[in-house]
C-alpha cells in the first residue's frame, strides 16, 4: 500500500511539474531565439527564399530554422517547436530552387539517423542588422 501511495504521489508531482516544465523550455527558447535577433530587425515575411549554401541552415532549438546570408538572418519557426533539438538534423525535399514554407522537412537524430519528426513551417522572417541613425 505505502509503494502504490508512494508511486501515484509521483505521478501526481510528474504530472504537475510538467505544464511547468514545459513553460520553462519555452521560455528559454525564446530567450535563446532573442539573443539570436539581437540588433536586428524583422522585415515582411516571405514564402521563399534563396539558398546557395546549404551548410547555413540550421536549427534553432524550439523554434525553427535559420539561414543566415550576407547580413540577412532568414528565420522559419516551426508550428510545432518542441519537438526541435540541436540533436535534430532537417531533411528538406525540395520542390523548386528556392526553400519553401511548405517543402516537405523531416527530421532525424543526430547520434542515431533515426526519423525524429516533421517540420511544418511559417513564413521565412528576414532579420537584418539595424542601423543607427544620429540626428
Amino acid at each position: 500500500m505505502k509503494k502504490l501511495l508512494a508511486a501515484s504521489a509521483a505521478t501526481i508531482v510528474l504530472a504537475m511539474s510538467s505544464p511547468a516544465l514545459a513553460q520553462d523550455r519555452a521560455e528559454r527558447a525564446e530567450n535563446a531565439f532573442a539573443e539570436l535577433v539581437e540588433g536586428r530587425v524583422a522585415g515582411e515575411p516571405t514564402t521563399c527564399i534563396s539558398t546557395f549554401i546549404s551548410h547555413r541552415l540550421r536549427v534553432v532549438e524550439n523554434v525553427g530554422l535559420a539561414y543566415e546570408r550576407g547580413d540577412t538572418l532568414w528565420v522559419a519557426r516551426a508550428r510545432n517547436p518542441q519537438n526541435l533539438t540541436n540533436w535534430d538534423i532537417p531533411i528538406i525535399e525540395r520542390y523548386g530552387s528556392q526553400l519553401c514554407r511548405h517543402d516537405v522537412t523531416r527530421t532525424i537524430d543526430r547520434s542515431t539517423g533515426i526519423f525524429s519528426g516533421v517540420l511544418f513551417l511559417d513564413d521565412w522572417v528576414p532579420y537584418t542588422e539595424a542601423e543607427d541613425f544620429e540626428g
